[in-house]
């Protein structure tokens, strides 16, 4: 089944930017990038955890991209709404400057709607799901399949 055009450009463009982040972000995360290191004491984390987080945030990035492996982008998307709903709470908690909310509240979002928008193929295939699964026809549920 092929995707409408709206859905492939917001489901590539929520993903491509949660790529992008959580990339960039794990990379400056390994080499405890001073800004990103300094951010996680203002937090009350150990340095250490950089090391945690940016390990699991370029893997999770690879299974969000790469094709096929259902299951572990199942893993890799709850992950990342884990962290970064982690990290606005941590902000929220420390009075982190708004900007700090507005990025991850924003990021989580990204991470919702990339999740939402995938397409099958990169969906687990769990019949008691299927039938809640958008179509392209322009009717939000499937119908509900038969039994036997």
């Amino acid at each position: 089944m092929r995707m409408n055009k709206a859905r492939w450009i917001g489901y590539w463009t929520t993903t491509v930017v949660l790529g992008f982040v959580w990339i960039s972000g794990g990379g400056a995360d390994l080499i405890h990038r001073d800004g990103t290191e300094g951010g996680m004491v203002a937090l009350g984390y150990p340095t250490y955890v950089l090391t945690i987080l940016g390990f699991w945030k370029i893997l999770g990035a690879l299974a969000i991209l790469a094709p096929k492996f259902p299951l572990v982008k199942e893993w890799a998307y709850a992950g990342t709404f884990f962290e970064l709903t982690g990290a606005f709470a941590s902000h929220l908690a420390s009075h982190s400057a708004v900007s700090h909310l507005i990025y991850t509240g924003t990021f989580v979002l990204c991470a919702i709607a990339s999740w939402a928008l995938r397409p099958a193929d990169r969906m687990l295939d769990i019949p008691a799901l299927r039938r809640l699964r958008p179509t392209d026809d322009h009717t939000s549920v499937r119908a509900p399949v038969p039994t036997a």
